[in-house]
């Protein structure tokens, strides 16, 4: 599948969504839009089992949106941008399959907004985060004011939106909004190797333990249990969960479907 602004590919079961709009990779109307069907080309491919965002660009991952689209932007046309963006937030939080993110060079707005809906952020050590929107009298439009509260907690997200400024990789993974540092050279290696060990396990239970946990992380314990108890009742019925089984008691590798 060919885009303008993105290079979307596949590498033994591991999907790349790649951001490529040099020089900074700043988001316009076309690259939005091409991120939501790519997004969900990659989530309807059956030969795809882990989804990565990326980018292509040497020293950015993305600056965020390109604020050209929004001079002289009316209320329409941003109930408009934040439609789809929202939109995009629901299908990040409601996929099947694991989202993994390869975050480098600069990394805030919009861009990075989307892979704090990942599941595991792996940052190469000289990346460095931020959320700028404050300093053009905007919050952040990916969702990110309910997912950073959810990463950081209240006062740290707060503190974070309110300054508005740069932190460096290191300052990013001690406040949980990045996972695991890796030097640069090793970024894409260390991502596509664990893309690949994740894509070894049932895609059933992959799905549920990520539902189980979003869904639930918003609910009151009892009905986070709920949520626990059908997911457990619909793998038993797999037959995943039956080879599952016989692979451990046969001592054998098991043949996931």
């Amino acid at each position: 599948m060919n885009f303008e602004h993105l290079i979307v590919h596949t590498k033994r079961q591991v999907g790349w969504l790649e951001y490529n709009r040099p020089p900074i990779n700043a988001i316009n109307w076309e690259m939005l839009n091409e991120i939501m069907v790519a997004f969900q080309a990659l989530l309807d491919d059956p030969e795809v089992r882990v989804i990565v965002f990326a980018s292509a660009l040497e020293k950015y991952f993305s600056v965020g949106a390109d604020l050209e689209v929004f001079d002289g932007i009316e209320v329409e046309g941003m109930r408009e941008w934040l439609t789809i963006t929202h939109g995009l937030v629901h299908r990040l939080r409601t996929s099947m399959k694991p989202l993994l993110a390869a975050i480098h060079g600069t990394a805030v707005g919009g861009g990075v907004e989307v892979v704090m809906h990942c599941d595991q952020r792996f940052a190469s050590t000289d990346a460095r985060f931020g959320q700028p929107e404050i300093n053009i009298n905007l919050v952040p439009a990916v969702g990110t004011t309910q997912s950073l509260v959810r990463l950081l907690g209240r006062p740290r997200a707060i503190r974070f939106l309110y300054d508005g400024g740069l932190v460096s990789a290191e300052e990013a993974h001690a406040m949980g909004m990045a996972d695991i540092l890796v030097e640069p050279g090793r970024l894409r290696e260390e991502v596509q190797s664990y893309g690949e060990e994740l894509a070894t396990k049932p895609p059933e239970g992959l799905a549920a333990i990520r539902n189980t946990i979003t869904a639930g992380m918003d609910l009151p314990f009892d009905q986070g249990l709920e949520i626990e108890f059908d997911a457990e009742l619909e793998l038993v019925q797999t037959e995943n969960f039956r080879e599952g089984v016989r692979a451990f008691l046969a001592k054998r590798k098991p043949n996931w479907k």
